[in-house]
Parts: C-alpha cells; structure tokens; sequence
C-alpha cells in the first residue's frame, strides 16, 4: 500500500504500533520499539504473548507524549499505522480505543481497516465468527471502518464457496448460511446460537466487506477509494490524473470501481449456479 500510495504522489509515513514487529519488511519513520518490546516486557514482568501486548498498549497509552511527538515530525503526510494483530486489544481492552481517540484530537482523520483471510468464507462457522469479531471491533473501537477480505487469490485454497462472492462480501440474508451450518452434524447441535448470532449481525446491518488482492492495482484503488470515502480524504487533480494513468495500462482511461462480480470472476472457480440456486439444493 505504501508504494502504491507514493506512486499517487502521496507522502506516505509508515508508524508501527505493533511491539512484537521484528525485522520490519517496510521503512518505519515512527516505531513503538523505541519505546517498548514485546520481548522486554515479557522478560521483565513474566508475562505471555497476549498479557505483554495488553501491557504495552497500556504503556503506550501512558507515554502518548512520545506519540505525538514523534508524529509531529512529519507534516501534510498520509500516515499508515500497523497495529497488534490480537484481536481483544479491539473488542475488550480499552487502551487501543483510547490511543486513536486521543489522536483523532491531534487532528488525525483515522479510518480502522480490518484485515480478514478471505480463506474464511469456505467455511460457514468460520465465516459467522468473523462477522461476530468485525462487528465487535467496529462498535468498540468507534472509529470509520472498512473490513477487508484479503488474499482474494486464495480465497478458495481451503474449499469452494457455498454462494457466489457477493453473499458474503455484502452480508446477506445469513439465513441461508446458517441453513448451510446444520447440513454439519456437529454444528447442528449449535442451531439455535447461530441463528441468533445471524440475527445479532443482521439487526446491525453495519459489516460489510471489500476484496483485496495486493498484487492487482484494480482491487487496491477500490480498497483506497472505500478508505478515502471513511476518512474523509479528499485528492486532489494530480493525483487522480496518476491514478487514472496508473489504471489505464490494463483497463482504459475510464477506469471504473472493480466489481464484486469480476473479482469473483478472477478468483473463483465457475459453478454454473447462482445463490438461488444453491439455496434450493440446501
């Protein structure tokens, strides 16, 4: 994303808030390990993987003078922050959430994205939990959001999908995923939880997902299009004349948005059917 962005003519500034990040594959301006490891803590109080994460936020949130100032450094930029991967640091803890309220009042413009292996589509149980986990985060966490299914190339690695991609990409009637669920006979046992977890997801109507294969320029401009929209930036001539030269190599200079459909048409293999009908073979 970041050579994308610069491709854009965006100045780009990568921040690390991720304590367990080791041997970075990006170039960093800020790093929390200037601050605290994941390593020191765990060696320093005994703790574990996820008690030295939980600490290190709490450490961080502290010491956000060191955040700000370090932020400070860096003026008219698009900042990408790589945040911890575990997930209670968004759906409990509060010191995540209180991090990003404290920058929102640096006059940060933040959208939380949310990163999600498409793989998990395959699988309906899976597929629930994931909801569960995203509209947990986007409630908690208060923040614009935009949920990610990424590694689309590998989206059926682990098995083929029950309905076609939009299904899943716009969360539709989860009653025929939970349907889908209890043809399963150790799930089936779990019907009744589903189905109100099903209604719990849909009563919100807030999850939403946008496909991403980081190797295809169509899908990272629909993801940074969707991200703009949350956060508010607005780009201005330059940038779209870059975007639209960048685009019109493999899709002609009136660049449309990626659609579900392509993606789906790329990525996963034909089943002649549509939802309906695999609704009806249930």
């Amino acid at each position: 994303m970041q050579e994308f962005l610069s491709h854009l003519g965006r100045k780009v500034v990568i921040v690390n808030l991720d304590p367990a990040n080791e041997g970075l594959p990006y170039p960093c301006a800020v790093d929390i390990s200037e601050l605290v490891t994941l390593d020191d803590v765990m060696d320093g109080l005994k703790l574990g993987p996820n008690g030295g994460l939980i600490y290190s936020m709490e450490y961080l949130e502290a010491n956000l003078d060191w955040l700000e100032t370090k932020l400070k450094h860096h003026h008219d930029c698009y900042f990408l922050f790589d945040c911890p991967g575990q997930v209670e640091l968004y759906t409990h803890h509060n010191s995540v959430k209180n991090i990003f309220a404290q920058m929102s009042k640096w006059n940060f413009r933040l959208t939380a994205v949310h990163l999600v292996d498409s793989h998990y589509c395959a699988d309906p149980a899976k597929f629930i939990s994931v909801l569960c986990t995203s509209l947990s985060t986007m409630l908690h966490v208060e923040l614009p959001h935009v949920n990610v299914l990424s590694k689309m190339d590998l989206i059926e690695q682990y098995g083929k999908l029950a309905f076609n991609l939009d299904f899943y990409t716009e969360v539709l009637d989860l009653t025929y995923l939970v349907e889908h669920l209890s043809s399963d006979p150790f799930f089936k046992k779990f019907h009744h939880l589903n189905v109100k977890l099903a209604e719990v997801i849909q009563d919100y109507s807030l999850v939403s997902f946008v496909p991403l294969n980081v190797q295809d320029k169509e899908s990272m401009t629909q993801v940074l299009r969707t991200v703009d929209k949350a956060n508010g930036y607005c780009f201005g001539d330059l940038e779209e004349r870059n975007l639209q030269a960048m685009m019109s190599a493999s899709v002609g200079a009136d660049f449309q948005f990626s659609t579900t459909l392509s993606v789906q048409e790329k990525y996963m293999e034909a089943t002649g059917k549509t939802v309906e009908d695999v609704v009806m073979d249930l």
